[in-house]
């Protein structure tokens, strides 16, 4: 009712006057007072603050009918950086004084029923002046209805066109109006806003969903004296505050407020003074901002810029000579001051200062880098010219040109300029170089579009035009130059051109190599972010074409994910997948799906929860794929309260298992302020070249050999020959979703390469490189680079522009200096070779240093006044070297010096601050900084919270205040953080310390965006340490037999405890071996003991007595060693813990020995020795299971002899290498650590002693590694005092668990620091929740205490067994692999230790098998079934299905003696295997070649025949045939890794897809065995052909009636059928179930045409046919 009343007030009252609209009557001034300000800052008081503050009398006459005239009357600028509300604002008075002419000049504007239209003023009026003109007049703007008093609109302001309220009331005792009006500056119709590099982000609605990172709204409220003419306003006031945090505002933010106070004073009659008449008004555009110079100004400094270039040459010589042997601090500040010059200067002068400094390099080298940053044409068009004029060299074009397109601001213009460089001739010559123009140009294309959403389709219509003339010439590699530019692009208008290149939409499609469809269907991605469903559509008919090749239909799927799926679509894909043929596509699918489950981006939200629902559909039938098949990974991470993440994702694609995948895709995208970006994606693409490393060069064209292979193909009915791999290798990179380069890598390149890398040329230079260093030479190199500059630009009510940004800028510098010398000298044309026979000594000074500056802005920035807040990160290191190296190659001697670098204490310094800065152009020696939190409110802040605080609890409580201590607030206050920490490294003089202070804001509130502000500071400091002067570190390293020369500190063990440890292995023994004898052998052991502590002082004291008198002989390092191998009765029931072992290497030492006593010791060590091969030989007889040592070529003695052999090898072997990292001091005195290592070759023991040369430092590590077979390794580490401390012992060995080859890892230890168990803790508990997340099933355990055993056995043909056990937890994980690739590598992994061609034996090792036995086939994919065999005809079991036929292997039936025959034909190779009686026959090319002359080698081709076990085998790998075997019962067919895919035949393609094993030559795919086994049946010529193959496939018609369709109809198989000849008779048939075809019954099919052709028609319906195996010719056949 009220609202009602007030409505009807109103229109009564609006009837009564004629508007309430603010008028100004003509003839009069109106007289107003303003004062506007803009703050910036954290909303708290107390904190530091920067602002702008304007007053000013405003005049308002009418010039004529709704134009009227502004000026300003004793304008006044004021500055703030101060603490607020403390401090007060400081008069600008220069400031003033300079921009009191332009404040002063009257400006017209029309305005009519409130409502501000044209602003007119004179051409020297500034815009930033005009804009405060506009935020004047934006107090003026109302849109006021007479109908309503509560309404929205789009409303036009200073700001855009922003959604605004109205509330309009009155007061009527006071005769006053009163409006009220707020504007949404998140709801825009059209924001003015100007964006600077954030081409390449993308918004996340979704992110902005759950906060906002920039939130804003302007209140206006006005009071009106209503009157017959209009409403006067008699004040006037607006207050905007605009939030800004990078994390989310809800979490604390920065703000910027702005406020406008409008007075009414008087109405005067004078009338406002207008300028000269000479000076003429012009438009100016309307109310809406307009950007002027702050575009060019960067806010992190204010320069008066009064002779650009007089000033940047100023710049360039600080630069030059400020970072000649280090960076300086400043050098980032100071090249972005250069870039601001630059940008300020005319194309002119920076010509001119080009043509002044292009001669000198380092003057020259700061141009280059600084021109592409001033981001405009001007950069552009700079290195055109200069590029074409042959003024700069190819590597800096790449360079500057790569940088400038990517750091230019997009305009028509620059777009025009990249198309002119990308077409002329100079460029076009060089790939590099067109390559990066022309990937730029869509970059460009790009980068302006998503500023300008009308971008016109003309833009591409030249690269449209360029992919058209390339398909039609034939040019692929120009059709993918041309494909990546429009995926760059990603324009809407290149979708019909692209899809014209795709399978399935254009004619010209079929034509194209299978390269330009993948890269075809990844242009569209940018294109999918603009019309997602347009893509979706394209990509599904991709998917769903099975025709299509795998890798096509994955890359689409990709696609098809980035484009955000609906559930309906992602639910659609899963049914398909149900029937999807293809396993690599069924896999990479589903595994996407299954990770996209996983996924807590908000932007891939819907598409996680649809993949979820998917997921449950295919996961009983997809849940088990092996990673052999091609998958998708996906991992990301995302904080809401921060709106900050990362994701991950990675694509491997597969054909056929292969070692090299068939493409890998990463792509890494950030999170972060409601926007992501695709930062980095790297591609790679290996088809073809595990083939081109691994096969034999391709040979000359043989006419008889390709003669004698088609003349076998011809045999098979319709066999199409699969398409050759090209070995061919691409890669690519993308940063933020731009490709910046791509490469083409053929074998055509790579024999280049190895011929320039083996030619004269880089002999050339590698003596010209080497005669220089020898010279010596010193270079200085420099790199500057504005790594990030992120603006966003928008005006407040005031007109004053409000910048947001974040600035990046870093340089860094080496300085080196070398110089060698060579003894003896080398002649003049020497060879590298020589080198090795030389002494080379280095020195070399290196001095790389890194400056970086980084800056976050929020606040004014215009050319003439500043006032933000600002966050400054700095970054200064510097880390010098200087050394000497010796090599002398002879002696096997290399020898590292680091020499002190004096004068340098600091190599890093981090110092971040956060403070309020004022200043303005005029004055900027007065620029005033204040810190944010300054030092004093820390304290006192937290004092006055704590005692609030502590009153109100006080009272609460009623507690009395003797109770609380006084020194309370003291406590709780946060101080700095400060502190020092600082490590000393004695041994080598070196103390650094680190040292930390931060005072920031989160004591007000805990957040990460308070948190950063305040000041922080680390410090890395390294300085010598206090004591004795280090003159320098050696480093020096002896391999070869004088590595014992070098031996400073000897280790050794005591006889004592070598003869004790070798009785108490050897009691040890007793017990297990001679169980009867365990108490004799603890009484014994009793008696021992007692013996030898007796006789320890004795021996300790001659000992010594001993090592005084021969202290000039070398002592020697022995060990012994002591173990035990539990043995039991095979009829015991504690057999189960005969395969349990236990051994341990104890480690000590002695001073020395003379040579009596080791002689003692080792005849006693050969008496145990002689005593355990007695108690072994004893325990055999009484039939206690023997160790059968001999299996793994290890007797008892050798094992034995490993276990009781010195602790230390250097009493048997010198060392092979030999280490010393020393200290060199003032006093001489040792100091460092040496490093032995020894192999003894005899056992397989390698032993590596790590020890100080400190004489009194007993501390060591001791590493010792056994090879006990090839099956088996076992390590053990002991560290420690002596090595006596801590101890560990690690295991590793293959073998079978059943029949299943595993391996197995155990690490045991006795005694570990505690540091390491709390890591272990750690990691036991990760793992706890990474086996849980990824389904692996945990127990608790009482296991092995001390012990970890990991076990993997190969369970299936396509599973694994993962086994953990640990002392508390055991973990049993299934996970799928691929079985015989396990067998093969876990059975090889030794043997490959000892094979020179590791890479090709572990290629080979992966060879596919197929094998037969009677009638049973097993293929490649491990898919059998029954051959039905014909009666003589032969049969391709297995051959290569490219055009290059490198091999084909026949199989055929003998009849009489139903025995399989083998016939190989490789090359100009004809091998025949069959078996005659017992043995098998071997004849190549006819000839037969006796068993006893084999293995038998082939002289023309790498072809061996050998003989093994009961069969023979033939080997051919670099033909891609592995291996053929044959015996009396079966026969194999390997064929090696890289021709996997490539296979065809009875055997399959081994490929991995089992769901299409039977493919027939003509690649159609069969359901039945029979009919698949039928179609590689070499048919025969004649019924009087003398193979007896009476035989051939044709298609035969379905007897019987069929109604198709309501339609008689006859049908023909599609499927060709085996048959006899003509004039020939079956005698032995079987049924084959094939396809057929059919026609309607009164059509006429022409035999000779129809028939041939039948085999390409579709299936309408599937009949058994009859095939014939046998047949009878008649003798008067044909």
């Amino acid at each position: 009712t009220t609202i009602c009343c007030s409505s009807l007030f109103l229109f009564f009252y609006v009837s009564s006057f004629r508007s309430i609209s603010p008028e100004f009557a003509t003839g009069k001034t109106y007289v107003y007072k303003y004062e506007a300000f803009v703050m910036g800052g954290l909303p708290e008081d107390g904190l530091a603050r920067a602002g702008v503050k304007v007053i000013s009398k405003v005049l308002i006459s009418a010039a004529a009918a709704d134009t009227f005239v502004l000026k300003l009357v004793d304008p006044e600028i004021f500055e703030y950086s101060g603490i607020w509300p403390k401090d007060a604002f400081i008069p600008a008075t220069n400031l003033t004084s300079a921009l009191a002419a332009q404040l002063s000049t009257p400006i017209k504007f029309e305005y009519a029923n409130g409502v501000v239209g044209k602003v007119f003023a004179p051409a020297g009026v500034s815009e930033t002046v005009l804009n405060v003109c506009r935020g004047i007049l934006n107090m003026f703007q109302l849109n006021i209805k007479k109908t309503q008093n509560v309404y929205e609109l789009q409303e036009l302001g200073v700001q855009g066109v922003c959604k605004t309220h109205y509330i309009i009331s009155e007061d009527a005792k006071a005769d006053r109006i009163l409006l009220s009006k707020t504007k949404d500056l998140n709801h825009c119709q059209e924001r003015i806003i100007k964006d600077i590099g954030l081409a390449y982000t993308e918004r996340c609605a979704e992110c902005e969903a759950g906060g906002k990172t920039l939130n804003g709204a302007a209140a206006f409220s006005y009071i009106m004296k209503p009157a017959a003419t209009g409403a006067l306003i008699l004040e006037a006031t607006a207050t905007e505050l605009i939030q800004f945090s990078p994390f989310n505002i809800m979490n604390g933010a920065v703000q910027m407020e702005a406020k406008q106070i409008l007075t009414f004073i008087e109405i005067a009659t004078a009338a406002v003074e207008h300028i000269r008449a000479d000076v003429p008004y012009v438009p100016r555009g309307s109310l809406q901002y307009e950007f002027d110079s702050e575009l060019l100004q960067t806010p992190i400094q204010l320069l008066r810029i009064t002779n650009a270039e007089a000033q940047i040459v100023e710049i360039l010589n600080h630069l030059v000579t400020s970072n000649v042997a280090m960076v300086h601090e400043d050098a980032p500040l100071k090249f972005i001051e250069l870039i601001q010059l630059l940008r300020v200067a005319r194309f002119e002068s920076i010509e001119a200062l080009w043509t002044r400094f292009k001669a000198k390099a380092d003057y020259r080298h700061w141009i280059l880098n600084a021109v592409p940053a001033i981001g405009t044409h001007a950069a552009l068009k700079f290195f055109k010219e200069k590029f074409l004029a042959g003024e700069v060299t190819i590597a800096e074009a790449a360079q500057a040109l790569l940088a400038s397109v990517h750091m230019v601001t997009a305009d028509l213009e620059v777009i025009k300029l990249a198309e002119g460089l990308a077409m002329n001739p100079k460029i076009q010559e060089n790939p590099v170089l067109r390559e990066i123009v022309m990937l730029g140009y869509g970059t460009l294309v790009a980068k302006y579009c998503a500023e300008n959403p009308t971008c016109p389709a003309e833009l591409v219509r030249p690269i449209h035009e360029l992919a058209i003339q390339a398909v039609a010439k034939g040019e692929i590699e120009e059709v993918i130059v041309t494909l990546k530019v429009l995926g760059n692009a990603g324009h809407p208008a290149s979708l019909k051109p692209i899809m014209k290149l795709l399978p399935g939409f254009g004619s010209a499609a079929a034509g194209l190599p299978h390269r330009v469809h993948i890269d075809a269907v990844l242009a569209l991605r940018n294109i999918a972010k603009k019309e997602p469903k347009m893509i979706q559509e394209m990509a599904v008919q991709l998917f769903m074409d099975e025709a299509l090749h795998p890798e096509l239909r994955m890359v689409a799927a990709i696609v098809l994910f980035e484009t955000k799926l609906p559930m309906g679509l992602v639910t659609a894909l899963a049914n398909v997948l149900l029937k999807e043929k293809n396993l690599q596509v069924a896999s990479f699918v589903y595994s996407y799906m299954k990770a996209m489950t996983k996924n807590t981006a908000p932007d891939f939200a819907s598409v996680a929860a649809a993949c979820n629902v998917a997921v449950k559909i295919l996961s009983p039938k997809f849940d088990r794929m092996s990673y052999r098949f091609s998958r998708a990974f996906y991992l990301d991470t995302y904080h809401n309260p921060w709106m900050m993440g990362a994701a991950a994702s990675a694509f491997y694609v597969n054909d056929a298992a292969t070692v090299f995948p068939r493409a890998i895709v990463a792509k890494a995208r950030t999170y972060f302020a409601g926007a992501y970006a695709d930062v980095l994606e790297l591609g790679v693409r290996t088809e073809g070249m595990q083939e081109a490393l691994l096969k034999i060069q391709k040979s000359p064209e043989n006419v008889d050999r390709m003669t004698k292979m088609k003349q076998v193909i011809k045999a098979l009915s319709e066999w199409r020959a699969h398409p050759s791999s090209q070995p061919l290798a691409s890669v690519y990179v993308k940063f933020f979703g731009q490709e910046i380069a791509f490469a083409n890598i053929d074998k055509a390149i790579i024999d280049q390469i190895i011929e320039l890398a083996t030619g004269p040329a880089i002999q050339s230079y590698g003596r010209n490189a080497l005669n220089a260093v020898m010279s010596g030479f010193a270079f200085h190199l420099t790199k500057p680079m504005l790594v990030a500059e992120v603006r966003r630009i928008f005006p407040t009510t005031v007109g004053l522009p409000m910048e947001l940004s974040f600035y990046t800028a870093a340089v860094a510098a080496a300085s080196v200096e070398l110089q060698a010398t060579v003894t003896p000298p080398l002649p003049e044309n020497f060879n590298a070779a020589q080198l090795l026979k030389s002494d080379i000594n280095i020195r070399a000074a290196i001095t790389p240093s890194v400056s970086m500056h980084t800056y976050a802005v929020m606040g004014v920035n215009t050319a003439f006044v500043q006032a933000a807040l600002m966050s400054r990160a700095r970054v200064h290191t510097i880390v010098p070297a200087k050394m000497e190296a010796r090599i002398d190659m002879i002696k096997g001697n290399f020898k590292l010096q680091l020499l002190p670098v004096q004068g340098i204490d600091k190599i890093a310094t981090v110092f971040v601050d956060t403070f309020a800065v004022a200043r303005n152009v005029e004055d900027l020696a007065a620029a005033k900084i204040t810190p944010v939190v300054p030092e004093e409110f820390t304290a006192q802040t937290s004092r006055e919270t704590f005692s609030s605080k502590i009153s109100s609890f006080a009272s609460s409580l009623s507690v009395s205040s003797e109770i609380l201590p006084v020194d309370l607030p003291s406590r709780i206050v946060r101080k700095a953080f400060e502190k020092k920490m600082c490590a000393v490294i004695e041994t080598f003089g070196i103390k650094a310390c680190t040292e930390i202070e931060s005072r920031n804001a989160a004591f007000i509130k805990n957040c990460p965006f308070y948190t950063i502000i305040g000041k922080h500071a680390v410090i890395v400091e390294v300085a010598p340490a206090a004591g004795p002067v280090v003159e320098k570190i050696e480093i020096e390293v002896q391999v070869g037999d004088r590595a014992a020369e070098k031996i400073l500190k000897v280790i050794n063990l005591s006889e004592e405890e070598e003869i004790l440890e070798d009785k108490n292995v050897l009691m040890k023994l007793k017990k297990i071996l001679v169980p009867g004898l365990k108490n004799s052998t603890a009484a014994s052991s009793r008696s021992s003991s007692s013996h030898s502590s007796s006789s320890r002082s004795s021996s300790s004291s001659s000992a010594s007595s001993k090592s005084s008198s021969s202290s000039s002989s070398r002592s020697k390092s022995k060990a012994v060693g002591k173990a035990s191998k539990r043995l039991s009765s095979s009829s015991s029931s504690r057999s189960s813990s005969a395969s349990n072992s236990q051994s341990s290497l104890v480690f000590s030492s002695r001073s020395s020995n003379s040579s009596s006593s080791s002689s003692s010791s080792r005849s006693s060590r050969s008496r145990s020795l002689s005593k355990v091969r007695q108690l072994y030989l004893r325990a055999c007889k009484k039939n206690i299971s023997c160790i059968r040592w001999e299996k793994s070529k290890l007797s008892l003695i050798s094992i034995s002899g490993f276990h009781f052999k010195a602790k230390y090898l250097s009493n048997a072997v010198a060392p092979v290498v030999t280490i010393l990292i020393r200290a060199v001091r003032a006093d001489h005195t040792v100091q460092g650590y040496q490093i032995a290592a020894y192999f003894d070759r005899a056992t397989a023991r390698l032993q590596v002693i790590i020890a100080n040369l400190d004489e009194n430092d007993q501390w060591r590590v001791c590493a010792d590694g056994v090879m006990l077979s090839y099956r088996k390794l076992m390590a053990k580490i002991a560290w420690g005092i002596e090595c006596k401390q801590y101890k560990t012992e690690i295991t590793a060995e293959t073998g079978l668990v059943g029949k299943d080859p595993a391996v197995s890892v155990k690490v045991a230890w006795d005694k570990l620091p505690k540091s390491m168990m709390c890591y272990a803790t750690r990691i036991s508990q990760y793992i706890s929740r990474v086996a849980k997340e990824y389904g692996a099933h945990l127990a608790k355990a009482k296991n092995v205490r001390n012990q970890i055993r990991l076990s993997v056995a190969a369970a299936s043909e396509t599973s694994l067994n993962v086994v953990l056990k640990t002392p508390k937890v055991q973990f049993y994980c299934p996970l799928f692999a691929y079985r015989k690739c396990l067998h093969h590598i876990l059975s090889s992994i030794f043997y490959t230790l000892h094979n020179p061609n590791l890479l090709i034996y572990l290629f080979l090792s992966t060879a596919a098998e197929c094998s037969m036995v009677k009638d049973t086939v097993v293929t490649f994919n491990n898919r059998k079934y029954k051959n039905e065999m014909p009666h003589s005809c032969s049969q391709v079991l297995a051959q290569d299905c490219t055009p290059e036929l490198k091999f084909i292997v026949l199989l055929k039936r003998d009849q009489t003696e139903e025995q399989n025959q083998i016939n190989v034909k490789i090359g100009n190779i004809d091998v025949d295997l069959h078996p005659k009686g017992s043995v098998i026959i071997v004849k190549v090319n006819g000839v037969e070649i006796p068993i006893s002359n084999l293995p038998y080698q082939h002289p023309t081709g790498k072809i061996q025949i050998i003989q093994r076990g009961e069969g023979i085998a033939l080997h051919a790998p670099s033909h891609g045939l592995q291996e053929v075997y044959l015996d009396l019962n079966e026969l194999k067919v390997k064929v090696v890794d890289w021709m996997r895919g490539q296979t065809c035949g009875l055997c399959g393609k081994a490929d991995g897809e089992i769901r299409q094993e039977y493919r027939t030559p003509n690649e159609r795919l069969t359901k039945n065995a029979v009919s698949y086994a039928h179609s590689w049946v070499l048919s025969g010529k004649s019924c009087r052909d003398a193979s007896e193959c009476y035989m051939k496939l044709e298609s035969v018609k379905l007897e019987k009636q069929v109604v198709l369709h309501g339609q008689e109809s006859k049908c023909y198989s599609v499927e060709p059928v085996l048959r006899c000849l003509a004039g020939c008779m079956p005698v032995r048939t079987t049924t084959a179930t094939v396809g057929y075809h059919c026609l309607p019954a009164d059509s006429n099919l022409n035999v000779s045409e129809g028939l041939s052709s039948i085999y390409e028609k579709s299936t309408d319906l599937i009949e058994t046919a009859e095939a014939h195996l046998a047949c009878r010719c008649a003798a008067q056949c044909a």
